[in-house]
């Protein structure tokens, strides 16, 4: 038999699969290039849809649905498009496959999280909006009991939804695709914190509201024209009492008239004492001297079990400006000595003028109680727009004026993680925390003319590899310059050892903990004082100003590189912020 040659045959069996394959692959192509394409349109339609949304899921429920049902056949087209075989398969080629996959995941993503949002303004819708808002002195408990499962389970699919976007950021992707990414993230990480924040409500409400049984928590007014670390002296407290849904002032006194005590009524640890030696202890105005409100508010709780034998189930602190914010809400209001009190005059008002109208400290006092039990009437039994209050309340919780301690376990944990701790800066993987905590050392209202101005930024490489951290921190004294002629109330009147219209402000810097400080300097040539506080190395700063003075702290740490770099610090009055990246150039 005579042999064959099999080489030519084999030749065009491989050039047919070859060709085949070829085919198969511009096919592929097409068709994943194709799809990605329609996803693209659907998902700018529904990023269109997503901007209208707003808050429409509580106040609107009825257009948030409306909103919800077309923002959720954009995203699962989106979705279908992008999770078929073919596409799976293109997910795992080299060169085009992370680009494949980050489509295919920020569509899914997009979908979940409108998919989360459905059921839970379903259920708002059947509760009714004006279930949800305080009328006459009171809340329907039951209605954010009803809401409460489908606003947990939203949160946990939201934040799941938002995570996998995150996962994202160190993608190899082209800078379209990455801004594209990284904007449906930002928008999932939102939708997320609000869902957060709403299932936490719902299941501490009713609880708060005394669904359970009669609570009562202690209010604390803080006073930011004397600041301290959480806020400014607290200036007078009131006890609200809850049941039912039901809530009611039933006492209101002065934070002064708790009574001084020559040793503080709980143990405060050696740090602690380091630091604030035990004038927090001593003085129940000088509680939130102590930046952690876990530590401040229990102090609190017991100044008034001493002087009035009963025991709060809480503490909450709250500051002037935020109910400024309220009071945009309510509308004005007509206290009983004449003044009408607006968003606009309360701060300057309740922190200012009335020292100058009162000579006798009762009476200044008095003002403070009648003005804040009147904001707390209005917000009780007048009609207030849902969508308003919660912005209100939320601009509030967001720049640290407002803040709850629970006596109980399982409420307190509730409220982990939250703005509403009023906890010290946690450094973790994503973020780098400063805390910049300042304090009147004058005894004077002085810091109604005080400014504060932080900033920070991460400048270059350390030596032994770790990225340079930068702080600054800048107080300024804008009083006027006759200020040293103002009342005494307000100058202090010279008694602490600091002449009048000089302001004395006594800053506690807490770095990051795990840091190293690289190096430290002050325009005045002050010397600071370093101490530690729960890991966390700490400076105090202290410096005298006379009107129209300024005086500059700067700090460099070394750490290791986070994505963000963030400081927590006092409410003041007037807060503001410089460029972080002029910290870099000036050094």
């Amino acid at each position: 038999m005579a042999s064959t040659d099999t080489r030519p045959r084999a030749a065009r069996i491989f050039a047919v699969v070859l060709g085949l394959l070829m085919v198969a692959a511009i096919a592929a192509t097409a068709w994943v290039g194709s799809r990605a394409l329609l996803a693209e349109r659907y998902l700018q339609d529904a990023r269109s849809l997503a901007a209208s949304l707003d808050s429409d899921v509580l106040v609107d429920p009825l257009a948030a649905s409306e909103v919800l049902a077309e923002l959720r056949d954009n995203t699962r087209s989106a979705r279908q498009l992008t999770s078929d075989p073919v596409w799976f398969l293109a997910e795992r080629l080299p060169w085009a496959g992370p680009l494949l996959h980050a489509v295919s995941a920020t569509a899914t993503s997009l979908d979940e999280t409108v998919a989360a949002l459905a059921p839970l303004v379903e259920k708002v819708a059947e509760v009714g909006v004006t279930s949800l808002t305080p009328s006459n002195g009171a809340v329907d408990i039951g209605a954010f009991e009803t809401i409460e499962p489908a606003a947990s389970s939203a949160a946990t699919r939201t934040r799941q939804a938002a995570q996998v976007l995150g996962s994202l950021a160190g993608a190899p992707l082209p800078a379209r695709v990455q801004a594209a990414v990284d904007e449906a993230s930002a928008l999932a990480s939102s939708v997320a914190e609000t869902t957060d924040g709403l299932a936490r409500a719902t299941r501490l409400l009713p609880l708060v509201l005394g669904a359970e049984g009669p609570r009562d928590y202690l209010v604390l007014f803080q006073n930011n024209a004397e600041w301290r670390s959480l806020g400014g002296l607290v200036g007078s407290v009131a006890l609200l009492h809850t049941e039912s849904g039901a809530y009611s002032l039933t006492g209101q006194g002065s934070g002064g008239g708790l009574g001084a005590r020559e040793e503080s009524p709980l143990v405060l640890d050696d740090e602690v004492l380091s630091i604030y030696d035990n004038r927090p202890g001593r003085f129940p105005g000088n509680v939130t001297q102590l930046p952690d409100f876990a530590l401040a508010a229990p102090l609190a709780r017991e100044y008034w079990r001493l002087k009035y034998g009963q025991e709060a189930d809480g503490v909450v602190a709250i500051d002037p400006v935020a109910l400024s914010y309220l009071l945009a809400v309510t509308g004005p209001i007509l206290l009983p000595t004449g003044d009408r009190l607006t968003s606009d005059n309360l701060v300057p008002l309740l922190l200012n003028e009335v020292y100058q109208r009162y000579d006798d400290p009762l009476l200044q006092d008095e003002f403070f109680e009648v003005a804040s039990a009147a904001v707390f009437q209005a917000v009780a039994s007048r009609p207030l727009d849902l969508r308003a209050l919660l912005a209100a309340l939320g601009r509030a919780a967001d720049e640290n004026r407002l803040f709850i301690w629970s006596a109980q376990t399982d409420e307190q944990a509730i409220l982990d993680g939250t703005t509403l701790q009023g906890s010290l800066p946690v450094t973790d993987s994503s973020t780098t925390r400063f805390g910049v905590y300042v304090n009147d050392g004058t005894g004077s209202k002085m810091d109604y003319y005080m400014r504060l101005q932080t900033s920070a930024a991460w400048c270059g490489v350390t030596t032994d590899g770790a990225r340079e951290a930068v702080l600054r921190v800048r107080v300024r004294n804008d009083a006027p310059p006759d200020a040293a002629d103002l009342t005494w109330f307000i100058t202090g009147g010279g008694l602490n050892g600091v002449p009048p219209g000089v302001a004395r402000t006594v800053a506690y810097v807490y770095l990051p903990a795990g840091s190293t400080s690289l190096e430290t300097s002050t325009s005045e040539g002050s010397t600071l004082r370093g101490d530690t506080h729960q890991g966390r190395p700490v400076l105090t700063w202290t410096t005298d100003l006379p009107p129209g003075a300024s005086a500059t702290l700067d700090v460099s740490v070394g750490a290791p590189l986070t994505p963000e770099l963030e400081i927590v610090k006092t409410a003041t009055l007037a807060p503001s912020s410089d460029v972080s990246d002029s910290l870099c150039a000036a050094r």
